[in-house]
């Protein structure tokens, strides 16, 4: 489910404290010379209650790190580990960023503040803990693209200068500092749950599931539910109780924890692949799909080397440094259905491969069935049975494949199931696999406007690499920020055109 934001007011949350000590480190947030704010995420602040801060307040608590009103009072270093490019790593974990504030939305969804380039924690290990000018921007425009084009991602709430001069082998160096300031469902991650079973901690693995289950997947996990007739109703630690007492309420129940991991594996699994499927139909590539990068609640989040893909190749790469394509664009599925394993291999600490493996068996059903949604969903048309749907995607992929036509510029065209474009004769569409499209797509009834202004353009939004260079060229050269306001009105007006509804 795409959430929007919907003002509400500031309802702050400390629920991380009663996972426990065994999961975090309290740091410090580093010392900046300058604090110069260059992105406010109005839309996302009043989702939170914090739209009323003035800059001065905005600039102390997402640049100065002043602890919010009854949130946590120091900054939270979260611990994990997880695999990078398939190799183990058990020497990670937050090494330049934390977990700054806990609230709730109007929803009631948890939602957390977290950082990235806020300085050196107990897992930076050689690194300075600092984040580049460059990669917040990059970070800003991705997540607002991609929510723009409905994939459930982070929102980058605030990135702030911080006037110091990088160094990096991989750009030109020096470069401009920032800090940015991200608000996501949760940052725990599969390899929160690694890092568990790695230690062998079967208890805290068993406490971290019900947490996961209860504040990320709305279980309701207190013995009210239960119907053991033994249970004291006005116990209050049954009643009432933290995430830090879930073994007295599992003895309650008689479960070691087999169930809830079985349970919150297919959660995980489902959303994942709804993940995956986002990601191919905006045509978006991730880079760097580590399982220290897949959070628990399967949003995306963490952006280095991203790009979109111009067309439809399965074979385009991120990374200058995946020089297998392990993370390509047609690999994606496979690599996020890889992480889901890690979690599932990590969970048999609390419960056996039998009771885990049917979730993980349901995942390539699940991902094509969520393929057909997106597309559709992008198409603009309404869905008419697994059958059709199944054979419009083959079609779908076998024209586009071609790659005569970009993937921006074809759902654009194809907005509402009717090809429109600038002339009936558009060689971009001439090949015979796009006549077949054609008349498969004609037998669908449309599921959205097309009175928005947008849909009347010349040209789609896109956000190619070409055009994330030219904004931060400009930025760089001559700190103009014209073509990077200009882009996220852009990409704004593109998503509100996207969602409307008949």
């Amino acid at each position: 489910m795409i959430h929007r934001p919907q003002p509400s007011p500031y309802r702050p949350e400390r629920t991380i404290l009663s996972l426990g000590e065994a999961f975090y480190d309290e740091v410090e947030a580093a010392q900046f010379p300058r604090t110069m704010l260059r992105f406010r995420n109005q839309r996302w602040a009043e989702a939170v209650g914090l739209g009323h801060l003035s800059e001065e307040q905005w600039l102390r608590h997402f640049g100065r790190f002043e602890p919010m009103p009854e949130n946590l009072e120091r900054p939270l270093a979260l611990r994990y580990h997880g695999h990078q490019f398939r190799v183990y790593n058990p020497d990670i974990g937050d090494g330049r960023g934390f977990l700054f504030a806990q609230m709730r939305d109007n929803a009631g969804r948890l939602l957390d503040l977290g950082t990235k380039g806020s300085g050196q924690t107990p897992y930076s290990r050689f690194g300075d803990g600092r984040l580049t000018l460059k990669g917040g921007i990059r970070e800003v425009l991705a997540t607002e693209m991609l929510e723009a084009l409905g994939v459930e991602t982070s929102k980058s709430l605030s990135l702030i200068e911080t006037g110091e001069a990088l160094e990096r082998n991989d750009e030109p160096s020096p470069t401009r500092s920032s800090v940015l300031v991200r608000l996501q469902h949760s940052h725990i991650r599969i390899g929160t749950f690694q890092r568990l079973a790695y230690l062998g901690e079967a208890e805290n693995m068993r406490t971290l599931t019900d947490y996961c289950l209860e504040h990320y997947y709305g279980e309701d996990l207190s013995p009210r539910h239960c119907e053991d007739p033994g249970l004291d109703p006005g116990d209050e630690a049954i009643q009432s109780p933290s995430a830090g007492e879930a073994g007295l309420l599992r003895s309650a129940r008689n479960d070691d924890g087999s169930d809830a991991a079985a349970r919150l594996l297919g959660h995980v699994a489902k959303a994942a692949a709804r993940l995956a499927a986002s990601y191919i139909v905006a045509g978006f590539v991730h880079g760097v799909l580590n399982s220290d990068n897949i959070a628990i609640t399967a949003e995306s989040f963490d952006y280095g080397p991203w790009r979109f893909t111009p067309f439809w190749d399965g074979t385009f790469t991120a990374a200058y440094f995946d020089h297998i394509g392990l993370y390509a664009f047609g690999r994606q599925p496979e690599a996020i259905h890889w992480d889901v394993v890690q979690l599932a291999r990590s969970l048999t600490a609390i419960a056996e491969p039998e009771v885990l493996t049917p979730a993980l068996e349901g995942f390539s059903a699940d991902f094509q069935d969520a393929l057909a949604v997106a597309v559709l969903d992008r198409l603009g048309v309404r869905r008419k049975g697994v059958g059709p749907d199944s054979e419009l995607l083959v079609a779908l992929e076998t024209a586009l494949a071609r790659k005569t036509v970009e993937i921006d510029r074809f759902f654009f065209d194809w907005r509402g199931g009717r090809r429109r474009g600038p002339s009936p004769a558009d060689a971009r569409y001439e090949a015979e696999d796009f006549a077949k499209l054609s008349d498969l797509i004609h037998y669908y009834e449309p599921a959205a406007r097309l009175d928005h202004p947008y849909w009347s353009d010349e040209a789609p939004c896109s956000m190619h690499i070409d055009e994330v260079e030219a904004i931060w060229a400009r930025i760089d050269e001559a700190d103009d920020w014209s073509l990077f306001d200009t882009k996220i009105e852009a990409v704004r007006r593109m998503g509100e055109a996207m969602r409307g509804r008949p």
